[in-house]
């Protein structure tokens, strides 16, 4: 409906039309009462009925009564001759508060949404104090939103309010045609109230799960600090009794180390108090749920097996150091009874023997010692050997070889003494005088350490070689610098020819069961009398089960026992015996490659009765499982026996050789080693042999991270390391993923999945990641995404950085060199080039 105005009614029908939310089916043209502007109005419309752009039918009415025959009175209001109550100004200023209300609670979500996504993105400092102040500004916005939506709450709730009509006897019709507008605009308000709820809802859900992911974030914090602070105190006081490892020395150093023992032992029970305390916290922490679950468990049984360690570690280097001062106790008594024996001797001069008294006297004197001796004298080597063989250190041996050798003569002089000093009480005739044997008499003897069972036995036999003369003058007394220990340099030639016996001896004997092996099984598969007794599938699996054992046999046999040999008067110069032949110890390589397929195979088949019979024609009592070992020991056995010899020939001329041969050992050991491992590498495409010699390998912690920030929200999951092992090629870095896997013999023989391979051409790191002394950074060319690993020790960390940092420099090098030849190429290019010109010129 319009009013009858042409031009103005032109330009409000196309605003109309613009903003109907519908389409316009009628138009009611109110004509003016005077008959001029009737007489204008209609003119006007028939002219101008084509610009109104209106294809839908036009009714003038001549009256506002006519109105009401288009119209319900109750939709219209009293000025149009209706009954609708209504007033613009007001209706303006309440659509406005709607919109207002509307926009309020439209921003409202936008901030509430801003607010979640800053606390899913924002990154988290490292440092505890800092989180807790984040999470504190957290707490305080939280609180102000949930203040602004109670006021937009509020808001929404005192229009609704407002839209409530009084319920009185004169507003019941005004109500009754109001309320088709106040219905809608009160579903709009109440539509807008129950979406601020829902949001509220929504964001108090999210609120309460980040404000717990964030206390546990903060708490898994705090454990973990309080983890590594524990793990750094137990590995110091791991070291510290590592430290007392040396059992050598004097009885004062022994007493010494068990007094620093002692004091470690109160330092270690507080500490054992704080672990458990902290495993206490981490169980607490696992029962009520924590995100990082099994990290916490973890942790605490990493803290339990480190208190375990240290608590037995401290308990066998108390055992260890008692028994190693009761040695040297019974030691000490020893030297004091053979001094004691010494100066009897030395002092039973001829003049105080003229008389049967003083024959009786000096009888009694050495009965008196022999009986203070006795213990010593009965002290059983099996015995000592139980008690005291594995501490045992080569000085110490020689020492109690020494005492050995002099008590031994000390009691054979006295047995002879005694029975001449009978003969002189029952028959006064002139004594005889024995002299003590010098140093180098006692150390012919090999009367075993304290024996009482064959040392009578010994006496007699040695009887005929014991010096004695008839003295008639007073001898004088002997000189108390006199020892009757082994000088230093003999010391060193006996334990150093006693390394080398034990090389050879046990080379023998390892040749010697290779053979038997070799020719009681290996051939016993080819011999067809022996068939019957063996599965079909077994006969083919000869090569399998027993490897290149046959190839080690041939070099040991033929060429390095032989060598050996040569060497058995020089023990301090066997080095090149090892370093002529290193190569030809990589047949160990091959051997222990083949091992588990060979431990797979005799798994299979060990009880068949072909092992039995074998086994039962060679008397052995080890099955052949034990003997297809003996290779894997013995190449462990060498180094072992290298270092023991080193240690003994720091002086000598050939130490250097020695040392090399010594560092080639322990090189072939890691080579077969770290081939153990690449052989277990499943699922790498390509050649791992084209990515060069291995450098190193080894499990590490792996978290993902990111160059440019510390920890996000969404990434918290990341405190849940990955257990990888690394493998350094000289080319390349491997991360596998170590797999479990169950059956016999699935702990000694690793098995990994490939993960990726990073080019070292591409690759770098940073040493130092805040927190743990133990981790470092690696990344690989442009990426974003980091690795932080963390080694098992500061240790292992210092060596692959030093290792990484080395074949980093090398590949500096050779592309400096690279790009120096390739420069020398072009002037060598140019200076042809313009020879050639100049050829052309003339």
């Amino acid at each position: 409906m319009a009013e009858a105005n042409p031009p103005r009614g032109k330009m409000r029908f196309r605003r109309n039309a613009a903003s109907f939310p519908g389409n316009l089916h009628l138009v009611l043209v109110l004509r003016p009462t005077s008959f001029l502007q009737r007489t204008f109005t209609d003119i006007g419309f028939r002219f101008s009925q084509e610009d109104f752009m209106l294809k839908l039918p036009v009714v003038m009415l001549s009256s506002v009564s006519d109105l009401l025959t288009y119209i319900d009175d109750k939709q219209l209001t009293p000025e149009l001759g209706g009954t609708l109550q209504y007033c613009h100004s007001e209706w303006i200023i309440f659509r406005n508060a709607i919109e207002n209300f509307a926009l309020t609670v439209k921003e409202m979500a936008q901030m509430l949404q801003s607010f979640g996504t800053e606390l899913a993105e924002t990154e988290l400092p490292d440092d505890i104090p800092s989180i807790e102040e984040i999470l504190a500004i957290r707490a305080e916005r939280y609180h102000l939103l949930k203040n602004d939506i109670t006021a937009v709450t509020k808001e929404g709730k005192i229009l609704l309010t407002n839209l409530e009509v009084p319920d009185t006897e004169g507003a019941v019709s005004s109500r009754l045609e109001c309320h088709q507008q106040i219905s809608g605009d009160w579903q709009t308000i109440n539509k807008l109230l129950t979406q601020v709820r829902d949001m509220e809802t929504a964001f108090d859900g999210f609120w309460e799960k980040h404000q717990l992911k964030m206390e546990q974030y903060l708490q898994l914090w705090k454990f973990e600090q309080d983890f590594q602070q524990l793990v750094t105190e137990v590995e110091f006081l791991l070291n510290q009794q590592a430290e007392l490892a040396d059992v050598t020395g004097t009885i004062a150093q022994v007493k010494q180390k068990i007094k620093k023992l002692e004091n470690l032992d109160e330092n270690s029970q507080e500490l054992l108090s704080k672990a458990q305390f902290v495993i206490l916290h981490g169980h607490k922490l696992a029962a009520n749920h924590h995100y990082a679950l099994d990290l916490i468990c973890q942790r605490c049984n990493e803290l339990r097996y480190l208190s375990d360690i240290l608590v037995n570690e401290i308990k066998a280097k108390r055992i260890q150091l008692s028994r190693t001062f009761k040695m040297h106790k019974l030691l000490q008594q020893a030297r004091q009874c053979c001094d004691e024996g010494e100066c009897l001797l030395a002092n039973q001069e001829i003049d105080k023997f003229q008389s049967k008294e003083d024959a009786q006297k000096a009888l009694q004197d050495i009965e008196n010692f022999l009986e203070m001796a006795l213990p010593f004298i009965n002290y059983e080597p099996e015995t000592l050997q139980y008690e005291f063989d594995v501490i045992l250190s080569p000085e110490l041996k020689v020492q109690m070889k020494t005492i050995q050798l002099k008590l031994e003569n000390i009691r054979s002089i006295f047995e002879n003494q005694q029975a001449g000093f009978r003969n002189l009480v029952h028959k006064h005739v002139r004594p005889i005088q024995f002299v003590v044997p010098t140093p180098e008499n006692l150390i012919t003897s090999r009367t075993p350490f304290f024996s009482s069972k064959q040392g009578k036995k010994t006496w007699r036999q040695n009887q005929s070689n014991l010096k004695i003369e008839v003295v008639h003058d007073c001898q004088e007394k002997r000189s108390s610098g006199q020892s009757s220990s082994l000088d230093n340099g003999n010391s060193l030639d006996v334990l150093k020819n006693h390394v080398l016996n034990e090389l050879i001896q046990t080379e023998r004997v390892y040749v010697r069961e290779l053979y038997t092996v070799l020719l009681g099984y290996r051939a016993e598969m080819d011999n067809p009398e022996m068939f019957d007794l063996m599965p079909p599938l077994l006969r083919n699996k000869k090569d399998v089960l027993f490897g290149n054992m046959a190839e080690i046999y041939e070099f040991h046999n033929d060429i390095f026992l032989s060598s050996l040999e040569n060497y058995a008067h020089a023990p301090e110069s066997v080095g090149p015996c090892f370093l002529e032949r290193k190569d030809d110890f990589q047949m160990y390589a091959k051997y222990c490659q083949n091992k588990p397929r060979s431990e797979t195979i005799w798994r299979k088949y060990s009880e068949c009765a072909f092992f039995q019979e074998c086994q039962r024609k060679l008397k052995h009592r080890l099955r052949l499982d034990s003997y297809l070992l003996k290779p894997v020991q013995r190449i462990t056995k060498y180094q072992l026996l290298l270092k023991e010899l080193l240690k003994y020939s720091k002086d000598c001329e050939a130490s250097a050789l020695l040392k090399e041969a010594l560092d080639a050992m322990l090189d072939l050991l890691k080579s077969v080693n770290d081939s153990m491992h690449q052989i277990a590498i499943n699922g790498y495409i390509g050649n791992l042999n084209e990515l060069g010699k291995m450098i190193m390998q080894g499990g590490f912690s792996v978290w993902i991270g990111h160059k440019k920030g510390a920890t996000k929200m969404k990434d918290l999951a990341r405190f849940k390391p990955m257990q990888r092992h690394l493998f350094l090629y000289e080319k390349a870095i491997v991360f596998c993923k170590r797999r479990v896997e169950s059956g016999e013999g699935s702990d000694r023989y690793p098995s990994y999945s490939f993960k990726h391979c990073w080019k070292m051409d591409e690759v770098g790191f940073t040493e130092y990641v805040k927190g743990d002394n133990r981790k470092f950074e690696i990344w690989y060319g442009e990426k974003e995404e980091v690795y932080i690993v963390q080694a098992p020790n500061v240790d292992v960390k210092m060596t692959w950085l030093k290792e990484i940092r080395n074949i980093l420099l090398k590949q500096q090098e050779l592309l400096t060199v690279k790009k120096r030849k390739q420069q020398d190429q072009l002037t060598e290019q140019d200076k042809i080039q313009i020879s050639l010109q100049q050829n052309d010129d003339i």
